[in-house]
């Protein structure tokens, strides 16, 4: 497909236009408002903060989406990075982690991956699937209880879900390559296999990432999307020849859609992450302002 054939012209569609998808916080009246139209919520714990779907909590699903306040990491300074530790001393990151998983009432654990940009997704299932988190995944599903399952990211889009019917849940780290990928289609398709889950009775939530309206990428990233999205050119505003600014929050949402998640069930969060950078990691933004950043965790579980 040409590439002027899938690339807006530089106008936003009216739901953009009155501010249905990704409004930036500074332009809102109230942030609080907006996050509850939005479904969201903040849950803190002394000077740590996370971003609560509501319909999750109210279905039995403990989640949360990171910020970067009420840390002792050095990025620059009193900063929550939760992984990442080629970066970071071991000892921050555990203290930043024991201090975020107060926010939790239960007495969760916690299990991640090794992330590498993919589509593959991992099955918890036993003691020895929590402890091993060298595993090359992308995203992480299980029904175990107590037992929360994360995602790290810092721009990347974080998608947590949960199974109404079954309790499995699963969290999700989309970054382009796993967007292309339809990383949450093939998640869904695990749990299925898995869970027997119906797509019907899963709610999801899309976290904070770089929106459309600062995340700009490349020919070899708009090529990628023509490819394999029939709805491609909804997803570009082109900026400069060969550039677009790319909707990865509109992506991953239509993918929800296509697998039979029904559209009033799922909620996205209106925050940018190289917007906000008072309250997440951007990897864009900061990697050559700092030389390092830090990485927000997603995570989902239940008792």
């Amino acid at each position: 497909m040409p590439m002027e054939m899938i690339i807006n012209s530089g106008t936003r569609d009216e739901g953009q236009e009155n501010g249905e998808e990704n409004l930036p916080i500074s332009r809102a009246s109230s942030e609080d408002q907006i996050l509850a139209e939005s479904g969201f919520f903040w849950r803190e714990s002394g000077a740590v903060k996370a971003l609560v779907c509501r319909a999750l909590e109210e279905k039995g699903f403990a989640n949360g989406f990171s910020t970067r306040v009420g840390g002792v990491s050095p990025f620059p300074a009193g900063d929550l990075n939760l992984a990442g530790f080629g970066e970071d001393t071991d000892a921050n990151i555990q203290e930043n982690r024991r201090r975020f998983m107060r926010l939790f009432a239960e007495d969760f654990r916690l299990t991640t991956v090794w992330q590498v940009h993919g589509y593959a997704v991992k099955i918890v299932a036993s003691e020895d699937d929590i402890v091993n988190t060298e595993d090359k995944f992308d995203a992480v599903a299980s029904d175990l209880p107590n037992l929360l399952v994360g995602v790290k990211t810092a721009d990347c889009v974080p998608v947590l879900i949960g199974d109404a019917k079954t309790g499995a849940f699963a969290a999700v780290h989309a970054g382009w390559r796993g967007t292309v990928e339809s990383i949450v289609v093939k998640t869904i398709e695990k749990m299925r296999a898995h869970y027997d889950t119906n797509a019907e009775n899963l709610i999801c939530a899309i976290g904070p990432a770089a929106t459309c309206q600062n995340y700009e990428v490349g020919r070899d990233v708009i090529d990628a999307f023509a490819e394999k999205f029939s709805t491609g050119g909804k997803l570009f505003t082109a900026t400069r020849e060969n550039h677009a600014l790319i909707d990865l929050h509109r992506a991953n949402k239509e993918q929800l859609l296509s697998a039979g998640v029904l559209e009033e069930n799922i909620f996205t969060a209106p925050f940018c992450t190289m917007e906000r950078t008072d309250l997440f990691f951007s990897y864009r933004k900061e990697k050559n302002l700092h030389g390092k950043t830090g990485r927000l965790l997603s995570v989902i579980g239940r008792v």
